[in-house]
């Protein structure tokens, strides 16, 4: 009820603060909700599709979690073709190796994580080829940086670029196999790039060629 001077007693309210105060608290309520949904998978196992915003629980082929599959990145059939191989170039000097020729070179195992831009971060031991040593291969300059590429036919990150610093890391890997047996079709197959200290999206799968920049 007004008082004379044409304000409200206290204790008094009118529709002008009910609506918006309803308003208010029914749009909290949805976001708390949408926000629950979203992150139940973390404890639900039932809701671990709708896991946005949460980590990932490690459920991926191997014990790892991929943003992205094989299947997706449309590379199913260059990544499984028997007659697949890495090139490597520098200037006018190129080398290739076929999957079982990289299996026979001296491979190294590292325990590397992957960090993803989703937000999650899980460790794995990864084994291959030391990256340097294929760039030794070809005389690459330990300076220079290098072109990146998969087979992927399309992406934002289906062509990337390595610094020296990267690329001659002892812990930087062609890698072949994850967590003890082959390297998953949707982890890389045949192979992927693991270093240290990279973003989740800069560590290639499915690899196609490695040209040194000069």
């Amino acid at each position: 009820m007004a008082d004379p001077a044409g304000g409200r007693r206290n204790g008094g309210t009118d529709a002008a603060d009910v609506f918006p105060r309803r308003a208010f608290l029914a749009t909290v309520a949805t976001a708390t909700a949408a926000v629950t949904l979203l992150t139940a998978g973390q404890t639900v196992p039932a809701l671990r599709a709708v896991n946005v915003f949460g980590p990932r629980d490690g459920s991926g082929p191997q014990g790892l979690p991929v943003n992205k599959t094989a299947v997706s990145a449309e590379v199913v059939p260059g990544a499984t073709d028997p007659g697949w191989r890495l090139l490597v170039t520098a200037g006018r000097t190129t080398r290739s190796w076929s999957r079982p020729e990289l299996l026979a070179l001296p491979q190294t195992e590292v325990r590397l994580p992957i960090a993803c831009v989703e937000g999650w971060s899980a460790s794995a031991l990864w084994s291959g080829v030391p990256l340097r040593d294929l760039l030794d291969a070809v005389d690459a300059d330990p300076r220079a940086d290098l072109q990146i590429s998969s087979i992927q036919p399309r992406g934002a990150y289906r062509v990337v670029e390595m610094g020296p610093e990267f690329a001659r890391h002892p812990d930087t890997l062609v890698a072949l196999g994850l967590n003890g047996s082959t390297l998953d079709l949707d982890h890389g197959f045949p192979a992927r790039m693991i270093a240290p200290n990279r973003p989740g999206v800069l560590q290639t799968k499915w690899l196609q060629r490695i040209e040194v920049l000069t």
